[in-house]
């Protein structure tokens, strides 16, 4: 049975840069014959966590939050992936506010009666898009990393890599910042970012394939 990998865009534009380099890693994933899924939150309702403590005691069975939305699909996609990947473009140099809510109600796998501990060891990757080259990539990422952490699941890290913590692609020419209108999808263009991508997928199947030894 192939492996499954899930990749989260928090970015909320559509099909915008983050959305696309997602969609290049989660390529390179299908040639390597893993299973893949991906959510765009920007076309989701995801409410705020209000931290009420219903995920402590009352979770049912395709019920893991009082919140009303369509986090308990996501929940369930992210029961069955091997690999998880969380896609941000670099906001304010972290993760975007979209992302971070996500995250705030991923709270259910740690504390939850029934999904508590349910996304641990599986392997989490990193990947962002930045308009600078150095511009708040790895703080993001740190973002990401810290919420794997917290889940007990097993970041994907390789040092041969633009950076160690995650796959790291920019928008703007080289990372340079100019703005130049004729180039929408500039992640395309940056083949070291898509590199990175793919680099941090080899290890996280080479993490995956520990774990199910």
């Amino acid at each position: 049975m192939p492996y499954k990998i899930v990749g989260i865009s928090g970015s909320p534009i559509k099909e915008g840069n983050t959305d696309t380099f997602l969609s290049t890693i989660m390529d390179s994933a299908e040639e390597k014959g893993l299973q893949t899924d991906i959510v765009n939150l920007s076309n989701m309702t995801i409410k705020n966590c209000i931290h009420c403590n219903f995920c402590l005691s009352k979770q049912k069975t395709g019920n893991y939050c009082s919140l009303k939305d369509d986090t308990q699909l996501i929940y369930e996609k992210l029961e069955s992936a091997d690999i998880i990947i969380l896609a941000s473009p670099v906001y304010f140099m972290r993760t975007s506010g979209m992302m971070a809510t996500f995250i705030d109600r991923l709270r259910v796998f740690i504390f939850g009666n029934i999904a508590g501990g349910k996304l641990r060891n599986k392997i989490g990757i990193s990947a962002g898009v930045s308009w600078l080259r150095h511009g708040g990539m790895e703080t993001m990422h740190l973002s990401h990393i810290c919420a794997f952490i917290t889940l007990d699941m097993i970041p994907a890290t390789i040092h041969s890599s633009i950076s160690p913590l995650g796959a790291s692609a920019v928008s703007s020419r080289h990372g340079e910042g100019v703005f130049e209108p004729k180039i929408r999808l500039g992640v395309n263009e940056d083949q070291a970012g898509i590199k990175s991508g793919e680099a941090q997928l080899s290890r996280a199947l080479e993490l995956v394939e520990l774990i199910h030894k």
